[in-house]
């Protein structure tokens, strides 16, 4: 295996579902200093939205997709490095200075790190750089009280960067600040409006130290190390209660009915919805619609410049959700689409009698 006179570093971003780690890599990316950086992005699920949204050209955002990338698709994050070491060394690509992996919300970070740590080869050519987690200061709390792995991801971070502080009180955001400096003293904590949060020297955290890490964190590493910490699932399933599915469409007649399907679901099941994306294509527009959700909260949607070169117009949208009907989700949709059927109105239906989605008629 080809072997760079210096370690590659890596800088693995995570953070919880909808904390808005894609945002912050476009934010990113668009300075020079990251010209030359191999961006690898996993997602959940059997459709790949999240490499669509990266706005950049070019062979250097790869793409893992069919699992949790603390899971099922570990292994293939370590023949992605080492297929990217093979491409470097045979001039297909030139050489990139810094890795940069963009974690599934649903990914504990602990047995990533290991994947690059504890594989000899790949820990020769390569150097974890630090961890940067993301959180949301909407509704980070929550999922710090719900979700182990959001636990996890702020435990194990270098640099934790509050999301959304625009949209608490200040005192709201220095009370979740203190309390992910309780799970994580020695993380640097960083507001994500301030303009660090716009420098690529956020991703430069220093070789990752396990030593500084809390010693609950230095035993999930040593049982990543053995396996004890791992397990399966199918690509769409994270647990008994967490799942992902897609809905899937051509070009839609216009954008007021993706919206009106979204603040729709979003008010009948949020309480349900993890996290809600799509890339939306609209009939006579030449730009994709990217739409965004978590829980109950609609986030305004936004054009893409362009579609990605290697990508057909057409409308993919993520739902994971927590106990969460996926027949009800999909009826909903193909509703809003005009597409009736027994017990399932159309969107006029929907639209003049707001009840016609529980069974109750005009």
């Amino acid at each position: 295996m080809y072997q760079p006179s210096h370690p590659i570093p890596v800088s693995i971003v995570t953070g919880f579902l909808g904390a808005g780690k894609s945002t912050l890599l476009n934010r990113l990316l668009g300075d020079p200093a990251l010209a030359d950086a191999a961006v690898i992005i996993n997602e959940f699920g059997e459709i790949g939205i999240d490499h669509l949204l990266v706005e950049r050209s070019g062979d250097s955002v790869i793409e893992l997709a069919n699992g949790c990338l603390c899971c099922t698709v570990r292994g293939e994050l370590i023949d992605t490095l080492a297929d990217l070491l093979d491409r470097m060394q045979t001039g297909k690509i030139k050489p990139v200075n810094r890795v940069i992996i963009e974690t599934t919300g649903l990914a504990d970070p602990v047995p990533v790190l290991m994947a690059i740590m504890a594989h000899p080869a790949i820990a020769a050519a390569f150097s974890v750089d630090g961890v940067v987690t993301l959180v949301d200061a909407v509704t980070g709390i929550g999922a710090l009280e719900r979700h182990d792995e959001a636990a996890r991801q702020v435990a194990v971070a270098d640099r934790l960067v509050i999301t959304k502080t625009d949209l608490v009180s200040a005192k709201s955001a220095e009370s979740f600040a203190a309390r992910l400096a309780a799970i994580n003293p020695t993380a640097e904590i960083v507001d994500g409006a301030a303009p660090m949060a716009a420098n690529p020297g956020l991703l430069v955290a220093g070789l990752f130290d396990p030593a500084r890490k809390s010693a609950e964190v230095g035993e999930w590493l040593r049982a990543a190390e053995t396996g004890h910490d791992h397990h399966h699932h199918d690509v769409n399933r994270h647990d008994e209660h967490i799942r992902a599915f897609a809905l899937l469409a051509g070009a839609l007649p216009s954008r007021q009915i993706i919206e009106a399907f979204q603040h729709r679901l979003a008010r009948e099941h949020g309480e349900h919805i993890l996290r809600i994306k799509g890339i939306v294509a609209i009939a006579g527009e030449p730009r994709p619609l990217v739409i965004h959700g978590v829980g109950a909260t609609v986030y305004p949607s936004r054009y893409l410049a362009g579609w990605p070169e290697d990508s057909a117009p057409e409308t993919r949208i993520i739902v994971i959700g927590a106990d969460l009907g996926e027949k009800a989700a999909r009826d909903l949709f193909a509703s809003f689409l005009d597409r009736p059927a027994v017990d399932r109105p159309d969107r006029a239906a929907l639209e003049d009698n707001p009840l016609a989605a529980f069974g109750f008629r005009s």
